[in-house]
């Protein structure tokens, strides 16, 4: 029997614009209108169910890279851990993501797909809903592994990664360093099977990301973090000065890629200079939010719990334990955006788009999710005017708090 329909009515947050005392229907799941309240309410009967929200609806934020929360990480592997995380980031108003793995050992790795291959065919309840896989390590240059274990460190062989390509049902997104041995065949493989193929963790030449996109590389993960740049690059060789992964991200139309807006990894300038040159259509916000999330400070285990990289989360952020060197965000979505839009002074429709439409763009799920648009999943955010997720529905449904 078909769901009555539910009125939610606020400033509505479009991608391009706010609509003040606007109004949307939610019916089976999905958006059924949306309009000015009067013109919504005009015909629908008077009986029908209705929130009024104080302040905005928008909608549900999408990640594209996150590892774990409330004390556990997606490389844990097990269904708890996936259903913690879930419910963890949905609470910060995430309410779409892609788990995103580790390096780690080949089992390991195997175990997290297996796992996140189940919740991607599993409706959204008490959590967020699972767009597929992020495989994000182990093929990462070591000088540029950041907090990730370094064991596991290693270049792409034919041999293994066509045992996780198996999964290419499950993994939307996979990341390589450009510059190792195999990348290409790494990449053009990914691309054949239907994933999508970013740069990260890398100290790849301008001249080998230009290369990449040929390959099929469209996106560059945590912009300025864990890659190089002329300056980097300019103490392996004395001349001719040259560019990096920094410099061909943002030169390149055909990348897309995402910051990390916690207030800790970067600062407002590099977030305006990011956002002048990508704009919002190819900028991205993404928390890389370990298992430390809603948590106290302390010490923790990046990646597996039995044999990950330990580092300490303190003032905000997650640190390596000597403190010389960040270990990943603690921070959900809705603090990304708080952060962003305080930092820049961009408006808020920008903002959030860069937390929604753009992320599920980047995903190939724009056509489902992403922004208020008429057949769309219902997965919604009511927001008060200093941006504190007030309450969470996903497929229409409301999430417990």
């Amino acid at each position: 029997m078909p769901k009555p329909a539910l009125v939610l009515s606020g400033d509505l947050v479009l991608p391009h614009c706010i609509l003040p005392n606007g109004a949307l229907v939610v019916r089976d799941g999905r958006i059924e209108a949306v309009g000015r309240l009067d013109e919504i309410l005009h015909g629908l009967p008077l009986d029908t169910p209705y929130i009024a929200a104080e302040g905005y609806i928008a909608p549900g934020f999408v990640d594209l890279h996150v590892h774990g929360g409330a004390g556990a990480d997606f490389m844990d592997g097990s269904e708890a851990a996936f259903a913690t995380v879930l419910a963890a980031h949905a609470r910060h108003g995430t309410t779409s993501l892609l788990p995103t793995s580790t390096a780690a050992r080949h089992e390991q790795i195997v175990a997290m797909l297996e796992t996140c291959r189940q919740f991607r065919h599993r409706p959204a309840h008490g959590g967020a809903r699972v767009l597929g896989a992020h495989f994000y390590g182990p093929y990462f240059r070591a000088e540029a592994r950041g907090c990730h274990p370094a064991a596991p460190i290693r270049a792409p062989l034919a041999r293994e990664y066509e045992q996780y390509l198996e999964f290419a049902d499950t993994i939307a997104t996979a990341s390589v360093a450009p510059e190792l041995d195999g990348a290409e065949q790494f990449a053009r493989a990914c691309v054949k099977r239907g994933v999508r193929v970013n740069a990260g963790h890398t100290h790849a030449t301008f001249a080998r990301m230009q290369e990449s996109i040929g390959w099929g590389v469209r996106h560059v993960d945590h912009l300025y973090c864990a890659m190089s740049d002329k300056s980097k690059l300019r103490q392996q060789q004395p001349y001719p000065m040259q560019g990096g992964v920094l410099e061909a991200t943002l030169y390149f139309e055909e990348l897309t890629t995402e910051v990390i807006a916690d207030g800790k990894h970067l600062s407002p300038d590099l977030l305006l200079l990011a956002l002048k040159v990508k704009g919002p259509d190819l900028l991205a916000l993404a928390t890389d939010c370990n298992r430390a999330l809603d948590l106290p400070e302390g010490s923790y285990m990046f990646g597996p719990r039995e044999d990950g990289e330990p580092f300490i989360s303190h003032d905000g952020v997650g640190k390596m334990p000597d403190g010389q060197a960040l270990a990943s965000s603690v921070r959900g979505m809705d603090h990304m955006v708080r952060t962003f839009a305080a930092q820049t002074g961009r408006p808020l429709w920008e903002v959030v788009r860069m937390a929604s439409l753009t992320p599920a763009r980047i995903a190939g799920w724009d056509r489902e999710l992403g922004s208020l648009d008429v057949g769309k999943f219902a997965d919604l955010l009511l927001l008060g005017r200093n941006l504190e997720v007030e309450q969470v529905f996903i497929g229409g449904t409301e999430l417990e708090a």
